[in-house]
C-alpha cells in the first residue's frame, strides 16, 4: 500500500518552454538508465526478496518508492517544458500559420506532439519505446545492489551530461535535484555491499564460490582459471 500526497517532491522552476529540452529529458524517464528503469527495478527486487535479511529489502523497497516520485517529476518537468510550445504567437508560429512548425524544427520530439499531446512518453531520447528487458532482479543480494549501484552511478554520469544540453532552468533544476539523489542512492547501496563483507579491493567473483568445485573446472587448465 502507498500513500499519496498532492505535492512534487522537488519544486519545478518556471521558464520559456524548450521541446528540445524536453526530448533530451526524455533519457533520464525512458531511457536504459532513466527513473523508470530505477523504479521498475527496485520494485521486482523489493517484491521479490525471500531472504530474512530484511533490513536489505527495506532499503530496496524505500529507493523504489522515492522512485516513484522521481518518475513523476520528470514526466511534469518534460510536460512544463513542452506546455506553450505550439501557442501562437512570435517564434511559435510557420510563415504558414502552422502552429506546431517552430516546435518540430526546433530538434523536438514530433512524437510529443502526435502521440502525447505535449506531454511525457514512455520512450528515451531517441524514440526507442521503455521495455522490462532492462530491469534486474538476480536473487542474488550482492548482485542486485552491484547492478543498483552501477544503475545509480550511470545514472549520475548520463544526467550530468544531459544537464549540460540546455541552460533552461526548468530543466537544469529537476535534473541537479536527481543528481543529489542518486548520489545518495549510490553512496546508501554502497554501504549496504560493505555490511555483507564486500571489500571493494577484493570484490570478486561474484557469486562467492569456489570454481573447483565444478566439474568442469577440474579438468580446465589452471593458467584459464587463474
Amino acid at each position: 500500500m502507498y500513500f499519496y500526497k498532492e505535492d512534487l517532491i522537488n519544486m519545478i522552476v518556471p521558464d520559456k518552454p524548450d521541446p528540445a529540452a524536453a526530448k533530451v529529458l526524455q533519457e533520464a524517464l525512458g531511457g536504459r538508465f532513466g527513473e523508470m528503469r530505477t523504479m521498475m527495478q527496485f520494485s521486482f527486487q523489493s517484491a521479490n526478496f525471500r531472504g530474512k535479511a530484511k533490513p536489505y529489502r527495506d532499503l530496496i523497497r524505500g529507493i523504489f518508492l522515492e522512485e516513484i516520485s522521481h518518475v513523476e517529476l520528470v514526466q511534469t518537468t518534460i510536460n512544463q517544458l513542452l506546455n506553450g510550445s505550439g501557442e501562437e504567437g512570435v517564434g511559435n508560429v510557420g510563415t504558414d500559420g502552422a502552429p506546431l512548425e517552430d516546435a518540430v524544427k526546433e530538434h523536438a520530439n514530433p512524437h510529443h506532439y502526435i502521440m502525447g499531446a505535449q506531454s511525457s512518453l514512455p520512450v528515451d531520447a531517441g524514440g526507442n519505446p521503455w521495455t522490462g528487458a532492462y530491469v534486474y532482479s538476480h536473487g542474488n543480494l550482492i548482485s542486485d545492489l552491484l547492478d543498483n549501484l552501477v544503475l545509480e552511478s550511470t545514472g549520475v554520469l548520463q544526467k550530468s551530461r544531459i544537464y549540460e544540453m540546455s541552460s533552461n532552468k526548468t530543466f537544469r533544476e529537476t535534473l541537479a535535484f536527481l543528481i543529489v539523489r542518486d548520489n545518495a542512492h549510490q553512496n546508501a547501496f554502497a554501504k549496504a555491499l560493505e555490511t555483507l563483507g564486500v571489500d571493494w579491493g577484493k570484490l570478486f567473483p561474484i557469486p562467492n564460490y569456489d570454481i573447483n568445485m565444478l566439474t568442469w573446472a577440474s579438468i580446465m587448465p589452471n593458467s584459464i582459471l587463474d
